[in-house]
């Protein structure tokens, strides 16, 4: 099968759909695929490194969407709208929840699209978005940290605190992938962490995780509203597969925030868990409402593409040979990567999603 891998548009994202060492994985099976010129740059990886895994380079998208198969790492923008065909195989996120004209134009186009996100085990786990999640979760608080720095526009907290000054609080919504490793990073860096989380069973394994090192609350609106206006560092983790994100936090709620204080929705591409965050960009990543600094970026591991592709094409390559081996019948024999499939010959096919449009 022939795959085509474009270069990323949007802001600031350097990331690519597959690294050269995938490619040449593609090659040895016997497909061909063809990349665009610079689609790896941004991840250290130059065109010649892709013709020596036996790609070919071409030099612009249009070639690039002409494929039977294109693998991506973010959903198509609209200068991309034009390019998609019909019949084609799309693999990539989409958040297609939180994206209506997006949901449209992939219906319309009559492509066969297929998220990651939404890829599922049968044990409930997704595969395709942990990689991404625990970067986006570790990240989540080395960029709170840093956006709480005055000249950033913060507090001027430190996390970690010094001997003789408290650390700074952070208050993490949900305690999935990202929620955990966002704890993580937070213990590593001395401040004093809670996680809210509604489902018990997660909770008790959080206690075994980290210990007295974290206070585990279970999730309820009285405690959001204890929680959320001590907090330093304020993280959104709540995801529902394929829908929309529940606000937890009303715009009331944030205006009770310590001035300056920072808060972060991983879950943005999915709308987000909090009233005031909109989406942003890694060239203007904060804002100011209510007081607070708000930073939503949808993308954030694409500031560390180097290991964001390879933690992606990791997890992604073996769904990308089933998917060049047999085309669209490889949904059939891999009930996973059915679970993906979010659009299909001009219909929106996944549960989740006509939820959130059912007049589609």
């Amino acid at each position: 099968m022939e795959i085509g891998v474009p270069k990323e548009v949007k802001d600031q994202e350097f990331r690519v759909g597959l690294s050269p060492s995938s490619v040449r994985v593609c090659c040895e099976k016997g497909h061909q695929v063809f990349v665009e010129t610079g689609a790896g740059a941004g991840a250290g990886f130059s065109d010649e490194d892709y013709l020596q895994a036996g790609a070919k380079i071409v030099p612009d998208a249009r070639e690039v969407w002409s494929r039977e198969l294109v693998v991506k790492v973010k959903e198509p923008l609209p200068s991309e709208y034009p390019l998609i065909q019909k019949g084609q195989l799309l693999f990539t996120y989409l958040h297609l929840a939180a994206d209506r004209e997006l949901t449209e134009h992939l219906i319309n186009s009559g492509v066969n699209a297929i998220a990651y996100e939404t890829v599922e085990l049968p044990d409930g786990r997704l595969p395709l978005l942990t990689p991404m999640s625990i970067i986006a979760g570790r990240l989540s608080i080395q960029f709170g940290a840093r956006f709480l720095e005055r000249q950033q526009g913060g507090r001027g907290v430190l996390l970690g605190g010094v001997p003789g000054v408290r650390p700074g609080q952070v208050a993490i919504l949900g305690g999935g992938v990202v929620g955990t490793e966002a704890a993580r990073i937070a213990i590593g860096m001395g401040a004093k962490v809670q996680i809210v989380e509604i489902n018990v069973d997660r909770l008790s394994y959080l206690e075994t995780l980290f210990g007295s090192r974290v206070e585990l609350l279970y999730s309820s609106s009285a405690q959001i509203e204890r929680v959320v206006p001590e907090a330093d560092l304020l993280v959104g983790a709540v995801l529902v597969p394929g829908k929309r994100a529940p606000v937890l936090v009303s715009r009331e709620l944030v205006a009770k925030m310590r001035p300056r204080s920072v808060l972060i929705d991983v879950a943005v591409d999915q709308g987000g868990c909090i009233e005031t965050l909109r989406p942003t960009s890694h060239t203007n990543p904060t804002y100011v409402e209510e007081g607070v600094v708000h930073y939503g970026v949808p993308n954030m591991p694409g500031a560390v593409p180097w290991t964001g592709t390879h933690a992606l094409n990791n997890s992604t390559l073996p769904y990308v040979l089933k998917l060049a081996d047999r085309g669209i019948r490889a949904l059939a024999e891999s009930p996973p990567l059915a679970k993906g499939l979010n659009v299909e010959n001009h219909q929106l096919v996944h549960p989740a999603v006509r939820e959130v449009f059912p007049d589609l």
